[in-house]
């Protein structure tokens, strides 16, 4: 099941083959063995060729919205979306430069928020330009005690 560009053949039965080969049941196993691996990485890992980010994040949606852990995966894409720009944490100081590339990061993350959790998102957003958190800080999962403040599990 290969392919020559991640648009060709069936992507979704090339995703779940992949992960299967690297010993997972699901694409949502695979991401979280991979904690703070921007969503390109995983996409990378699966098939440098033939497989996009926006894939990658589709699966990865579908299964959480099956499972009801919808929030979970925004906060996790906050995770990935921040690991692969501030690698040493949040911005020390939060001068133009750096509240354009938070701000860029943002919007990043704010792109791949499905339509039911944009609300929230814009909300976090807003909080995390107004009121950043310290400098350093770097969530390592969706489970950051931060993140959970800003984005809480509502799903039942």
């Amino acid at each position: 099941m290969t392919a020559r560009h991640p648009w060709e053949g069936d992507v979704r039965a090339r995703l779940y083959e992949r992960v299967r080969e690297r010993g997972y049941d699901t694409l949502t196993a695979f991401a979280e063995a991979r904690p703070a691996v921007p969503l390109h990485g995983l996409a990378d890992e699966l098939g440098e060729d033939d497989v996009a980010a926006v894939q990658v994040f589709s699966g990865l949606l579908a299964e959480a919205e099956q499972s009801l852990r919808v929030t979970r995966l925004v906060r996790d894409v906050l995770v990935r979306e921040l690991s692969d720009d501030f690698p040493d944490g949040w911005p020390a100081v939060m001068d133009d430069d750096a509240r354009m590339d938070v701000a860029i990061a943002l919007g990043r993350w704010s792109g791949y928020t499905p339509e039911t959790h944009q609300k929230r998102v814009d909300r976090a957003s807003d909080v995390l330009l107004s009121n950043p958190p310290f400098p350093g800080w770097r969530p390592l999962g969706p489970d950051d005690e931060l993140l959970r403040t800003l984005l809480p599990d509502d799903e039942a």
